[in-house]
């Protein structure tokens, strides 16, 4: 009798951000700019490295894996987002609120996972250069890439089944402006339980495996720069690794705030303002500091700019 009493929602609606229509207005214009830098910025990285050869070695295969990741996992969260801005209604029907988890899901993991595969690519260039063509030949680190868009097509799929086998019926209003796994967990009205351990096994074992795989590779990368003797050869060496670990440090960073903070520290406005930096700004954010702090790119893209300029 009790579930003949329930409302069962096939839609949601976000609350966003600000009521105010005036506001809202400058927030879309705000956040489309963002995401055209966003389109921009990634695809004039994956088209570079692509035109030019001295790119063509396994960190640049790497970002250029990162900037599509980027490309997606943006793609996922603005144009929605985006449209609210403009609507009085901000509705998302049942089945597009569980593709927009599903992708969301699947390229934050490949985000992560390539991020810790850049670091083991850096620690096997400073640490063991010698055979570093033999540890990352171009068979090895495509399986390698393809392994991490396996582990997040899966591990998204898993945490969508899971969460979309409930029964929705407390409210369809979300206080946010994307999905996310925990706030509709909320609204359920059926046993959470299982999903909860399924959500902090899984995303715990993505992102501690990627964690670790970071700070030992740094442990080892910086334990080997303070052996060289050469003052050059450490300046060198730290420069090639700085673009990646600041990229590191702010994704990383964001999640632990996010996931790992207090309860008692929480706050729904606090929440939203670090999901729009990790979901919106930082893929964004990636190209330019890689772009401005490696001078491989920078020639690359002075080349192609000079080449461009001659020819027309």
């Amino acid at each position: 009798m009790a579930a003949e009493n329930h409302t069962f929602f096939t839609d949601f609606i976000f609350l966003g951000f600000f009521d105010r229509k005036r506001v809202q207005q400058g927030l879309f214009v705000l956040f489309l700019l963002v995401y055209g830098i966003t389109m921009i910025a990634n695809l004039g990285m994956i088209l570079l490295i692509k035109i030019d050869s001295r790119l063509h070695t396994p960190t640049y295969y790497f970002l250029s894996n990162l900037s599509f990741c980027d490309v997606c996992y943006s793609s996922t969260v603005s144009p929605k987002m985006l449209a609210d801005f403009l609507s009085e209604q901000k509705r998302i029907s049942y089945n597009l609120y569980a593709s927009q988890m599903y992708f969301w899901g699947t390229f934050a993991d490949v985000e992560c996972l390539i991020l810790a595969a850049m670091a083991y690519d850096r620690n096997v260039a400073i640490c063991n250069p010698l055979p570093y063509t033999i540890v990352t030949s171009k068979r090895i680190y495509t399986q390698l890439v393809a392994g991490v868009y396996i582990v997040g097509l899966v591990d998204s799929a898993i945490h969508t089944c899971f969460t979309f086998r409930l029964s929705f019926c407390k409210s369809n209003v979300i206080n946010h402006f994307f999905c996310d796994i925990p706030l509709l967990l909320a609204l359920s009205c059926s046993d959470t339980s299982i999903n909860e351990i399924v959500m902090f096994a899984f995303i715990g074992c993505v992102v501690g495996c990627s964690i670790v795989t970071v700070l030992l590779s740094y442990s080892s990368i910086i334990t080997t720069i303070l052996r060289m003797n050469s003052t050059e050869g450490r300046h060198k060496a730290f420069s090639t690794c700085a673009s990646h670990l600041t990229a590191v440090a702010i994704f990383h960073g964001t999640l632990l705030f996010m996931y790992f903070r207090p309860s008692s520290s929480y706050s729904v406005d606090t929440d939203k303002i670090a999901s729009v930096f990790y979901t919106v700004v930082l893929p964004a954010l990636n190209p330019l500091i890689y772009s401005l702090r490696n001078k491989y790119v920078k020639e690359a893209l002075q080349k192609t700019m000079s080449i461009k300029l001659c020819s027309g």
